[in-house]
């Protein structure tokens, strides 16, 4: 397969064949989840997001899965004797429903489409197609995800070959529409990431199996991860590690615990020194340039991925996206987009919380947080972390392409 120019990165997207299999998100959702419930190359330059493929986009690259031949059912045998009936058991065994599994509200059913989903795991990776994954990606496919276990089983090879594979990610909670489905996975826009690509919000597929179409309990008061990652609780076992800006309905507040819900209706708590207490929709972070700062040195030394949004790893514009979006400011989700949104600012004009922007060949293709003494705060592309890069140090110095001032 020859996959599609990435529209999401740091890092310049080419063309790639990949013989690796593909793994059908049908097959690798959680047994028992009901689908209803659910520039710089590659490797030597620092990037943005990919220009676009003229005439392509997440919607239109879709191949279509291969539905495997049926099994020919057995033959009977001829006059089969009747079996006896089982005889009762003696007593009924109980088995107690496991704390690390709270239950879940029945789910909704599924409503025509287009439609508002919810993510229902803690990261939802946004696939370019629904053969965009390998097999090596199964574990990310899963309901619930498996975020940790999917970072790491990657090489540094298989993390650089997500470029054209992944567009974007989207964290619990977050809204999509969904507009089409197909064997097991949701084609959706995402409206809180903005993009040129369509100006419903950012394309692409997720499995089904990890969205709900329940509609958000609707409370006065939210509580929003305010920790890189943070634990949601069942009793007194740790269920699902979710990201910063991860927001959840308040439904109680005692014994050092938020108690809440999961988009999906199943009941947990988390910690409220995680968490930061705020009126629906609320911003948990002060829109100042010293507090983006502040946040982006949160995630120091976290590992770059491609197309990574959340507390688990981010791409350059990933990256900026979250930080803004932790005191409620929305901007485009893609580096190029960033760099024509916001307040142009003078190079000589910078001030600690600037976004600058750097291009090659006309086309912006990475982004970085301005910290004060002509260094700034990025996440630049697969091997590296999110570190502190002079402005003066190469390629830096001869690609800068302009600043943006999003708060004062």
């Amino acid at each position: 397969m020859v996959a599609a120019l990435a529209l999401s990165g740091c890092e310049s997207a080419v063309p790639m064949q990949s013989s690796q299999p593909t793994v059908n998100a049908q097959t690798t959702a959680a047994s028992g989840v009901s689908p209803s419930s659910a520039s710089a190359s590659a490797d030597a330059g620092s990037g943005g997001s990919a220009p676009p493929t003229a005439g392509t986009s997440a919607a239109t690259a879709t191949t279509p899965m291969t539905t495997p031949p049926a099994t020919p059912a057995a033959k009977p045998t001829a006059n089969p004797a009747p079996k006896p009936a089982a005889k009762p058991a003696a007593t009924t065994a109980t088995t107690p429903t496991p704390v690390a599994q709270p239950a879940k509200a029945p789910p909704p059913a599924q409503p025509k489409l287009p439609a508002n989903a919810y993510v229902d795991v803690s990261v939802a990776t946004l696939w370019h197609s629904p053969t965009s994954p390998r097999a090596v990606d199964a574990s990310a496919l899963k309901q619930p995800a498996g975020v940790r276990g999917w970072l790491g089983a990657m090489t540094l090879s298989q993390r650089r070959d997500l470029n054209g594979r992944v567009d974007s990610q989207l964290i619990m909670g977050e809204r999509v529409v969904v507009d089409r489905l197909q064997s097991g996975w949701a084609h959706v826009v995402t409206p809180d990431q903005p993009t040129p690509l369509d100006p419903r919000g950012y394309p692409g597929w997720i499995p089904l199996a990890q969205l709900t179409f329940r509609v958000p309990t609707a409370v006065p008061q939210d509580a929003v991860v305010t920790k890189p990652t943070a634990w949601l609780n069942a009793g007194s076992a740790r269920t699902v590690e979710v990201s910063m800006a991860t927001r959840l309905p308040v439904l109680g507040v005692g014994g050092g615990f938020v108690q809440t819900e999961t988009p999906d209706g199943a009941a947990v708590s988390i910690a409220t020194a995680d968490v930061a207490l705020v009126g629906s929709g609320g911003a948990p972070f002060a829109a100042t340039g010293a507090d983006v700062v502040r946040t982006g040195h949160l995630f120091d030394g976290l590992p770059y991925l491609w197309g990574g949004t959340s507390g688990f790893g981010f791409d350059c514009s990933g990256f900026t996206h979250l930080v803004y979006q932790m005191r409620g400011v929305t901007i485009p989700r893609d580096a190029d987009a960033q760099a024509k949104a916001g307040m142009p600012v003078a190079r000589a004009d910078l001030k600690p919380g600037d976004l600058v922007f750097f291009a090659s060949n006309g086309f912006v293709h990475h982004v970085g947080i301005y910290v004060g003494n002509n260094s700034m705060l990025d996440s630049p592309q697969t091997g590296t972390v999110v570190r502190i890069d002079s402005l003066s140090a190469q390629p830096f110095a001869s690609e800068y392409a302009g600043a943006r001032r999003y708060v004062s």
